[in-house]
């Protein structure tokens, strides 16, 4: 149970450390996943060294047990022979083989009941680092909607501030200085123009035709056209 306290402190040891760096929360949650992650591979490694040494044991434990049942069957068969001093001798082997058996069988089960308990520990990890993903996962996007919502009020904020506007109503006021402008150079325009035409139709109305009409009656009165009842005047 060693390995997962020294991980514990592993892990308070970094999450203090980001903290204290005050980095992104999405790198930070990022990056103690991926610890978490590298910490449950060593601790897989670990615990399936521990149930190496578990079937190690198991496994001397039982080839003692055979070594000893070999000795008591070459005991019975030193009996059969009559050969009390050899069976003696084979006893003495198997209760050896025996009692080393029963060495190994108090390790094995001491080993089997650790590696029982670290399997789930192991187990326990593995559900505490899925649900630090699914954390991670909410608080990811719950950071997101707040640095989002922090933008927006600072924009707000912004917008917020009077000179902000007064620079808009001063590029209202010299857009509209700038179309009013504009309007009154139109209308000279076309009051030039209006001008310019109706001087042109007097001229045509007055000046020369009235020249035009006075020698025609000179010429009627010297006789030299006829009046318009086609008689030459009377002078003539």
């Amino acid at each position: 149970m060693g390995i997962f306290k020294r991980l514990g402190d592993v892990f308070r040891a970094n999450i203090n450390d980001m903290i204290s760096k005050a980095e992104n929360p999405e790198k930070m949650l990022n990056q103690m996943v991926m610890d978490m992650q590298g910490h449950l591979i060593e601790s897989k490694k670990s615990v399936a060294s521990a149930i190496a040494d578990e079937k190690r044991l198991e496994r001397q434990m039982k080839e003692h047990l055979t070594q000893a049942q070999d000795w008591e069957k070459k005991a019975m068969l030193a009996v059969n022979a009559g050969k009390d001093d050899l069976a003696k001798e084979a006893l003495l082997r198997k209760q050896e083989y025996s009692g080393l058996a029963s060495q190994y069988k108090e390790q094995w089960q001491a080993q089997h009941a650790s590696v029982t308990k670290l399997k789930e520990s192991l187990r326990m990890l593995q559900n505490k680092i899925e649900e630090a993903r699914r954390k991670k996962n909410l608080l990811v996007a719950r950071a997101k909607r707040a640095e989002a919502q922090q933008q927006i009020q600072k924009t707000m904020g912004g917008l917020s501030d009077t000179s902000a506007f007064e620079v808009f109503d001063r590029m209202e006021a010299k857009v509209d200085k700038i179309e009013a402008e504009a309007d009154a150079m139109a209308e000279i325009e076309d009051f030039t123009a209006d001008s310019d035409l109706e001087e042109q139709f007097k001229q045509l109305e007055s000046g020369d035709t009235s020249a035009d009409l006075m020698l025609e009656e000179l010429k009627q009165k010297m006789g030299q056209i006829e009046d318009k009842s086609g008689e030459k005047s009377a002078e003539e």
